[in-house]
């Protein structure tokens, strides 16, 4: 049980930079605006179902997708940490607030019915990024990578996309409240921490995936 919950605490520390959910949040607030509270729950608990359905597919299905493309693992990280890492300098170097990105200005020309699955739960919490992590994870996992129980590793694989989701609902439907504490500047703060963070996990998955590279073709 200790092992299971280190795994799920590990998890949690990784993936909370790269969903960000105090970016949906704002992403939230600037899209929802003709909304009822009725109407922004909905979307809430609609973004936090397809964010697990995408989590939780991209572990177990991954891999097949991989295979379909003959994508390697030392590709995949590499591009992987290459997208993490540019997800991080534009939340630590921002252009434009969130809800003014190309995503938000494109949704806001259509019905706004329906934010649920774009752009909130992709590419805003479950991006390429997560789902690369994801992937690459996946794939340790099945080659021996990590010293870890497999029933631990499984089971973690539907808790912590299930907590992910449960502290994304519980920032979503308390979108209104946040941003009155900790205002705009406060949610720039925190998403430029989260970006440096997300830089020097990039990197790290950039290093991983050439050092295997190196391994799997040492004459190169």
């Amino acid at each position: 049980m200790i092992e299971l919950l280190q795994v799920i605490g590990f998890g949690l520390l990784m993936f909370i930079p790269l969903t960000n959910p105090l970016t949906t949040v704002a992403l939230l607030l600037g899209l929802s605006g003709d909304m009822t509270n009725d109407e922004r729950n909905r979307q809430s608990n609609l973004t936090c179902i397809y964010v697990f359905i995408i989590m939780v597919i991209s572990f177990y299905c991954g891999q097949v997708v991989m295979k379909t493309f003959g994508i390697s693992i030392p590709g995949l990280r590499i591009a992987g940490g290459m997208i993490v890492a540019f997800i991080g300098f534009r939340m630590l170097f921002p252009q434009q607030p969130v809800h003014k990105t190309p995503e938000a200005d494109a949704k806001k020309k259509e019905p706004s019915n329906n934010i649920a699955f774009v752009p909130l739960a992709m590419p805003s919490t479950a991006g390429p990024g997560t789902i690369a992590m994801i992937i690459s994870m996946a794939s340790t996992v099945q080659t021996g990578g990590y010293d870890v129980t497999p029933w631990v590793i499984y089971t973690a694989s539907i808790l912590v996309p299930l907590l992910l989701c449960l502290i994304l609902w519980a920032c979503m439907r308390s979108a209104g409240t946040i941003m009155r504490l900790i205002g705009k500047s406060g949610i720039e703060a925190a998403s430029r921490i989260m970006g440096f963070l997300l830089v020097c996990m990039g990197t790290q998955f950039v290093i991983n995936g050439i050092l295997e590279l190196i391994h799997l073709y040492p004459t190169i």
